[in-house]
């Protein structure tokens, strides 16, 4: 990683600081590789990653080569890093009751970053997690208006992310030609399992459809909740496989926990550094 990179990733993931790991061009590849387990598991029927750790999902896959993903992905960091840089933007975390309408509470968002004189604004749903949560990304503007009046939105819970701009929104399309430059030069092969997109929420059909969907989803919101529904979709009575969710931290765990409960009792978390220090015991 570090000859891809150009730099210390361990060492920065390790030691900090903090501020500079946070950085977009340095946690996006941080990302794959907590997320790659050596272990093999010949039984795996499907493989999905959240954002970036799609990229981690493909190589699992053997759609993608580790080098050249993670070379992929550094070049999307860094475009991506100089998008958010461009516009004061960021994303919000909501949680949000029954009656909350999401698409209209970004509308009105909308217009009052207009009324503060922003031409063409951003304010729109970039991921969706679970029932009654996504995430809402766009001119900071738009987010601190959503904060401000959460209540009227029905919004039980309103959090700013730390992260530097609108993922998943048109404010990234500066991000779209570098990365799809660098993906019309690596070899991309079909998967040897079904791999789900965050863009549709279906299985990768082949090659031209990975390099296709992985462009569009800088700029397209990722359809998580979706993506649950789909993996484990299954007739009555049919048993649902075990789910292993690899790397740091068990966020994706507790979405599917809302998402669907009984595919969650056969949900593990694994955590690489976790069994490092077990094989060191």
């Amino acid at each position: 990683a570090e000859k891809v990179l150009g730099y210390d990733l361990l060492s920065l993931c390790l030691e900090g600081p903090r501020d500079a790991l946070d950085r977009t061009q340095h946690c996006q590849p941080a990302a794959p590789l907590g997320s790659v387990s050596p272990q093999v598991v010949e039984r795996c029927v499907a493989a999905a990653g959240y954002s970036v750790g799609e990229f981690a999902a493909l190589v699992f896959a053997g759609a993608l080569g580790f080098a050249e993903a993670l070379y992929a992905v550094k070049v999307r960091a860094e475009a991506m890093q100089k998008a958010s840089e461009a516009v004061p933007s960021g994303m919000l975390s909501v949680v949000g009751r029954r009656e909350a309408n999401y698409k209209f509470a970004c509308l009105e968002a909308r217009k009052h970053c207009e009324s503060l004189g922003i031409e063409n604004p951003v304010c729109t749903v970039s991921n969706y997690l679970f029932p009654d949560s996504r995430v809402i990304a766009g001119h900071l503007q738009a987010l601190e208006f959503l904060q401000e009046n959460a209540r009227k939105y029905y919004f039980k819970r309103a959090k700013m992310l730390p992260v530097s701009g609108a993922f998943h929104t048109r404010l990234m399309e500066p991000a779209v030609e570098p990365l799809a430059e660098v993906l019309k030069s690596i070899e991309i092969q079909k998967p040897l399992l079904c791999v789900y997109s965050n863009v549709d929420g279906k299985k990768y059909m082949h090659s031209k459809h990975i390099q296709k969907l992985l462009v569009k989803q800088v700029v397209s919101p990722v359809l998580w909740e979706q993506t649950m529904h789909s993996v484990y979709e299954r007739k009555q009575g049919t048993e649902f496989p075990y789910t292993y969710e690899v790397g740091p931290g068990n966020q994706l765990g507790a979405i599917l926990k809302q998402c669907n409960l009984k595919a969650w009792k056969q949900y593990k978390h694994v955590d690489d550094l976790e069994d490092e220090e077990e094989a060191e015991i």
